[in-house]
């Protein structure tokens, strides 16, 4: 504060104290200028006036994942018209559209964790391909070490790489869009060394178990029966822990989202699960039966909980938002603001590795024929086409998911009716312009809406 005791612009100010006078257990104002910044659950007291907050808070420029749900909805709709016999949304399809997906998902959500910053990682692509290489070669007759340990193997390699990222660019200063610039020509170096003369390396052998569990990933399914047991768990477990969670919050006289929304969560989380379940449990095969869920299914989602758990409800996590929203605030804060870019970097590369070992189990090998520069491209598109903002501050695990399923479904449909792949390309661009604009275009209209109100 300046010496004369007016405060400075610089300085973030605390919200001012209002007399709420006589009124003041009335229903609170969802308007949007009561949810600009407050999320709809904390002011709203039912799931009607959580409706209309989030209603008010889409007006105000933040439509969450309302953008890219409507997109994902008419990519279905235009392929299932246009597709021979309509089969795009046939069982085997959808599935082989979510094993398509998969490594732009988990790729998707590796990126938004440096997005969330308002950074960028180019060279994830290639970093996704070391840890195949890592994975695929651990597994080989010599030494022939368990699956798990080539997955963990490769998972500290790449996220060593991110660490070396991190650190250039916090510690020297480097853009880390140079950084990793640099990186996408290094790694893409030492993946061709790395292989050697040899030109690849297959995991599909029948003999040797650990290649089997690796290309098991994509090409090996779960009982039908032990699908459904497993969705049934899931529900209970995690609906009851929202449940509890927030009852205990209501009990203490906390901040709690409405009864309704929680019952809504859990209800859509089971509605989604069973849909899952019963598509993937009908039989896809033609000469030989293909009956139940594909492993990769549940290791995504697994990412998407641990991702989803680690940005909203861990300290370290809401400090990532922080320094993505205003990192000199952030560091005025007392938020060690190196250190959480560097981390970011680190769960990056960390979850491209797993990223790669997705794409070594679909392809049954890896060569240096891995398309990291369209790999990474699909990332950034799918993360931002989710939801996850560009400049930092907003963007959610999720986001990824639903961005690496339109990107998967627009890759999909096109192969479907024969397009060669300058149409795909073409239509990703113009998704993706479309998304940033819907991001850079709601910014300004929230900032115009502040200032309106101010």
């Amino acid at each position: 504060m300046p010496p004369d005791g007016t405060p400075d612009p610089a300085e973030p100010q605390p919200p001012m104290a209002v007399d709420a006078g006589p009124d003041a257990e009335a229903a609170p104002d969802l308007t949007a200028a009561a949810v600009d910044v407050v999320p709809p659950e904390i002011v709203a007291q039912s799931l009607g006036q959580y409706l209309r907050a989030w209603l008010a808070r889409a007006r105000g420029g933040d439509a969450g994942v309302l953008p890219v749900a409507v997109a994902l909805v008419l990519v279905t709709v235009v392929f299932t018209l246009v597709s021979p016999n309509h089969v795009f949304l046939s069982p085997s399809n959808l599935v082989n559209l979510f094993d398509q997906s998969a490594v732009f998902i988990v790729l998707a959500m590796g990126e938004g964790f440096v997005l969330l910053l308002g950074e960028i990682d180019l060279s994830i692509g290639y970093v996704a391909g070391i840890g195949a290489i890592v994975a695929a070669q651990l597994v080989q007759p010599s030494p022939n070490l368990p699956w798990w340990i080539a997955i963990a193997a490769a998972l500290v390699v790449c996220g060593l790489i991110g660490l070396i990222h991190g650190l250039i660019i916090t510690r020297l200063g480097i853009p880390a869009f140079i950084v990793t610039l640099a990186g996408y020509l290094i790694w893409f170096g030492v993946m061709i060394v790395m292989i050697g003369p040899a030109g690849g390396v297959s995991i599909t052998s029948s003999i040797l178990p650990n290649q089997q569990a690796l290309f098991g990933i994509v090409n090996a399914y779960i009982d039908p029966v032990v699908a459904w047991i497993g969705l049934g768990l899931i529900v209970v477990l995690l609906g009851g822990s929202l449940w509890l969670r927030d009852a205990n919050r209501r009990r203490s006289g906390l901040v709690a989202p409405p009864v309704g929304l929680t019952l809504a969560k859990i209800v859509a989380i089971a509605v989604a699960g069973a849909a899952v379940v019963a598509i993937t449990s009908l039989n896809r095969g033609r000469n030989i039966p293909i009956i139940g869920m594909p492993w990769v299914v549940p290791v995504v989602l697994v990412v998407l909980a641990i991702g989803t758990v680690f940005l909203e409800r861990t300290a370290f996590g809401r400090h990532m938002y922080a320094v993505g929203g205003n990192s000199e605030a952030a560091r005025r804060a007392g938020i060690n603001v190196p250190r959480v870019r560097t981390v970011a970097f680190i769960l990056c590369s960390a979850t491209a590795g797993l990223a790669g070992v997705i794409y070594l189990s679909q392809i049954g090998g890896i060569t240096t024929n891995i398309a990291g520069g369209s790999l990474v491209l699909y990332a950034v598109a799918a993360t931002v086409i989710g939801g996850t903002s560009l400049f930092g501050g907003r963007g959610r695990a999720i986001h990824g998911l639903l961005g690496g399923l339109v990107i998967g479904a627009i890759y999909n449909g096109l192969y479907l009716l024969g397009l060669p792949i300058q149409y795909q390309l073409i239509i990703t661009g113009l998704v993706l312009l479309a998304a940033v604009s819907i991001d850079s275009l709601s910014r300004k209209g929230a900032g115009a809406g502040r200032s309106a109100r101010a």
